[in-house]
Formats: structure tokens, C-alpha cells, sequence
């Protein structure tokens, strides 16, 4: 399998990482830029950001975790084939940035916007390990009949929505967030008022507080 793709901001030595997986048609420089405001918080972080393992149907200057039938005309099996491929895909490469790094799952959170936050719901709670925390941006939660029974650790998540989303309904938020406390996880919410499919100011403050609370800084 194919290593992703991927780029690094911080310290040569780091204590702590935050990974941002992006969403659907983007690349891991959509997000990466994000470091560069919560850096000065976070000393001692270094911030990863991979490109997802195939070329997007929908844009072919970016990238995705799996088809979106309604969106490109793939049908459910080719997406469905395509994320088990992204969740192998993802697990290797998270365990590559803690070797990499010299850390401990507990000294990670991760960060999805979009389909980025669909894949860290699904995969982060099925790893071996706990990291520090999830923090999903404007996205929904997955085969959430499953998670109950198939989830080995059970990190804090934190949830932010836009409540003008256009792209993933703001429902969606109160949906995962039911589920998971359901499944015996750990949540919080903001809503980012105003907000269409995007990250606004006060969400990004928000999650700051949360990666500095997680990450002990």
C-alpha cells in the first residue's frame, strides 16, 4: 500500500502532535495552514496533515477518502471499497507519525473537517490506543449502529457545526453527538452560528481550548 502523501509544521523535536485530515476534493494543505494561528498556543507541537490516498472524482486537483455516490455518480460498493482502503491507509500512516515523532497515542489528537471528521469518528475509536482527543469540524458520523460494538477505545470528541451548513446538515452534529455519549464517549458541541460548510474564529478558538486542555498546555 501506497504511504500518504504528507506535510509537517513545528519543532524538530515535538511533545505532542495534532494530524488534520481534510474533506472531500481538498488537499492536506487546506488545513495545514490552520497551524500557523494555533502554533504560538502550542508550543513544543508539531502539525501533520496527509493528502487522502486517492485523486477526487469530483475535483482533479484534490483529493478524497472515498467517492461520495450522490455528489460523483460512484455507487455505494466502489465507496464503501474505497474507505476500507482509506482506513488502512490512515492506520499506517498514524502509526508512522508517533514512531516518527517519538510519542504515544496520547500525545495526538486528531482533526477532520468534512469527510476528514467522518473518517477520524470511524477510525480513531476502533484503534488499539487512545490518543488525546477528536476534534471534528462540520461533519457526521458513520455507521453509527456499529459503533457500540466495535469501538476499543473511546477518546473525547470535540463536535463544531456551522448552523447555516449548505453541504452536511447542521442535524448531523446532534446525531453523532447522540450516538457517541450512546456508545459511552465523552462530547462536546459548539455551534458556530452563521456559519455555512466552513471553520469560523470562534470555532477554531474553541477547538484551541480543546487541544490545549487534551495536550496539557
Amino acid at each position: 500500500m501506497t504511504a500518504l502523501k504528507s506535510a509537517r509544521k513545528g519543532p524538530e523535536t515535538a511533545d505532542s502532535v495534532v494530524v488534520f485530515l481534510h474533506g472531500y476534493g481538498a488537499d492536506g494543505a487546506d488545513l495545514l495552514g490552520l497551524a500557523d494561528p494555533l502554533s504560538p498556543h502550542l508550543p513544543g507541537t508539531a502539525f501533520h496533515a496527509p493528502d487522502a490516498p486517492e485523486k477526487s472524482t469530483g475535483n482533479p486537483f484534490g483529493y478524497q477518502w472515498f467517492p461520495i455516490p450522490w455528489l460523483d455518480g460512484s455507487d455505494e460498493a466502489q465507496a464503501r471499497e474505497s474507505m476500507e482502503r482509506s482506513i488502512k491507509a490512515l492506520n499506517l500512516y498514524l502509526d508512522k507519525v508517533l514512531a516518527d515523532e517519538g510519542l504515544s497515542a496520547d500525545r495526538m489528537v486528531v482533526i477532520g473537517f468534512s469527510q476528514g471528521t467522518m473518517m477520524a469518528l470511524h477510525v480513531l475509536p476502533r484503534r488499539d490506543e487512545e490518543i488525546a482527543g477528536i476534534v471534528g469540524f462540520s461533519g457526521r458520523l458513520l455507521r453509527p449502529e456499529t459503533l457500540g460494538a466495535e469501538a476499543r477505545v473511546k477518546p473525547p470528541v470535540l463536535l463544531l457545526h456551522g448552523d447555516q451548513d449548505p453541504v452536511v446538515p447542521f442535524e448531523d452534529m446532534g446525531l453523532a453527538g447522540t450516538a457517541l455519549e450512546q456508545a459511552g464517549f465523552t462530547v462536546y458541541g459548539h455551534v458556530m452560528k452563521g456559519t455555512a460548510h466552513g471553520i469560523a474564529p470562534d470555532g477554531l478558538s474553541v477547538a484551541l481550548g480543546f487541544l490545549k486542555d487534551r495536550l496539557g498546555k
